[in-house]
């Protein structure tokens, strides 16, 4: 009983969306790329957040362990999603820049690192830095997509509900008989253009707050894995 009531609602749907008008069906195909688009990259970040996760746990555990530098620099490409080895690579290639002597090849991954002849702690920092804005920004790729649709979706669909009303209106201005059952199925298919705008919107708005989360833990570790380089290098190598 309950799969015939459901189909015979989804066929009711499909019949107001035909019956619709060009500006209607303008309206619900604008709000249909919308939601679409927004699910590709529901999912494209779903999968890419799950592996930057990792990637960074990996990455973090191995620097934890690890005794040489070099070596952990060299296996950086192992980690292409972490954030945690994009900023590693930025300050190890830094470091090697002021402790390059004149005599030492031109391979950073080979470079002899020699305590006591850092020039300038401030300047790996600053490069940190740097290197971690660049890595937000790419786990930041396509979230405005996700605010706009959230914030723009309600009110197209609302501007397809105003204008189908105004028509509804107006053909029941023309007609002879004025009855709700004149105007209501008028208004139902203008409504269906809200309902669709919500649909857009509301998976939208929830994916953008909880990646914005995920956005500000990723945050979080960047600033704190950059704190514990910054001492490992200021521990072992010094301030000239």
């Amino acid at each position: 009983m309950a799969l015939f009531i459901a189909q015979g609602s989804f066929g009711s749907f499909w019949s107001l969306v035909g019956n619709s008008g060009p500006i209607a069906q303008m309206v619900l195909l604008i709000l249909l790329f919308f939601s679409l688009f927004s699910w590709g990259i529901i999912f494209q970040k779903v999968r890419f957040y799950k592996e930057v996760g990792q990637q960074s746990q990996e990455f973090y555990e191995r620097f934890r362990r690890t005794s040489s530098l070099s070596e952990l620099y060299s296996k950086c490409e192992r980690f292409p999603q972490s954030p945690l080895a994009g900023i590693f690579k930025g300050g190890y290639e830094e470091l090697s820049q002021q402790m390059k002597s004149p005599e030492s090849e031109d391979d950073s991954s080979q470079l002899a690192l020699n305590p006591g002849t850092l020039k300038s702690l401030s300047s790996v920092e600053r490069v940190l830095q740097k290197t971690a804005h660049t890595e937000m920004t790419v786990l930041e790729t396509f979230l405005p997509w996700l605010a706009t649709t959230g914030a723009v979706s309600p009110f197209i669909g609302l501007f397809g509900t105003v204008i189908g009303i105004i028509n509804a209106f107006q053909g029941l201005g023309e007609g002879a008989v004025t009855t709700i059952q004149a105007v209501a199925p008028g208004i139902s298919e203008a409504l269906v253009a809200t309902a669709a705008g919500l649909f857009a919107a509301i998976p939208a708005v929830i994916a953008y707050n909880h990646f914005l989360n995920r956005l500000k833990l990723f945050g979080v570790e960047m600033d704190d894995f950059s704190a514990e380089f910054l001492n490992t290098v200021e521990r072992s190598f010094g301030v000239s």
